[in-house]
């Protein structure tokens, strides 16, 4: 249990946002269902130093830029927080850009590659129990390798999708998008569609209509990620204080 919960505490989250249309959506659903005490870290506008030993559980969120890319303020600064986090046994989830950050702080190579993934596409999942085989969707033109010691969750041809580091995970796609969160992504990063040639109009049809089995989905695969990797209870408290993972965990 981490020093930001007791018995009588709920979970307490810190979310990392790198900028305005990138928002949690099902995740944050999903932890005040939890009642989990949720903070929002505007990192890319805010450069205030945190102590992640504060919190129970680390979310970092998508980004238009690249997690190698420490032109980016905010981006090496990220790097030191989740680095501090790892180190201190706090479980970081990551999702596209935050599960490339993951990567890289682990010690895997980030980089940009000769394709992109833009739309609604399946994984070869090796837990498809708990992380689905899809579609799940996916917006990114940069790729990872799976880091040191970690283990392959799930796959495409693009590369590693999922992956599993202690008490960690980190995703390629996005679990928690949302109908809304798809309308501003089509109206921000328009750009990159007409670029990749990708139908605006049809991927919005798309989501609607996957919304509610993309959130089953994703419920699923959070459920299974706090319960049997993270190891919390929903208030926060470490089920497995000796860090002995469950074997229904990972196979």
């Amino acid at each position: 249990m981490s020093p930001a919960s007791d018995a009588t505490e709920s979970l307490r989250a810190l979310i990392i946002q790198h900028e305005e249309p990138t928002p949690p959506g099902l995740v944050t659903e999903w932890l005040e269902e939890l009642g989990a005490r949720i903070e929002t870290f505007r990192i890319d506008i805010d450069d205030r130093d945190v102590d992640p030993s504060g919190y129970d559980l680390i979310v970092s969120l998508g980004a238009e830029c690249a997690a190698f890319d420490d032109s980016k303020p905010f981006v090496p600064r990220e790097a030191r927080l989740m680095s501090r986090a790892v180190d201190a046994d706090v479980p970081v989830l990551g999702l596209c850009f935050g599960g490339q950050m993951l990567a890289r702080v682990l010690g895997g190579r980030v980089f940009r590659s000769t394709g992109s993934e833009i739309g609604w596409l399946p994984v070869r999942s090796n837990e498809s129990e708990h992380v689905a085989e899809g579609p799940w969707f996916q917006w990114h033109f940069d790729a990872f390798s799976v880091p040191p010691g970690a283990t392959l969750i799930a796959e495409s041809d693009f590369g590693p999708q999922a992956f599993v580091s202690g008490r960690s995970l980190g995703l390629q796609f996005h679990p928690e998008v949302t109908s809304e969160i798809m309308d501003e992504w089509v109206r921000v990063y328009r750009h990159e569609l007409d670029a990749d040639g990708v139908d605006p109009d049809g991927l919005l049809e798309e989501t609607r209509r996957r919304a509610p089995q993309s959130r089953l989905m994703s419920r699923q695969l959070l459920d299974w990620y706090l319960r049997d990797i993270a190891q919390l209870s929903s208030a926060g408290q470490r089920q497995n204080p000796q860090g002995e993972m469950d074997e229904r965990a990972l196979g």
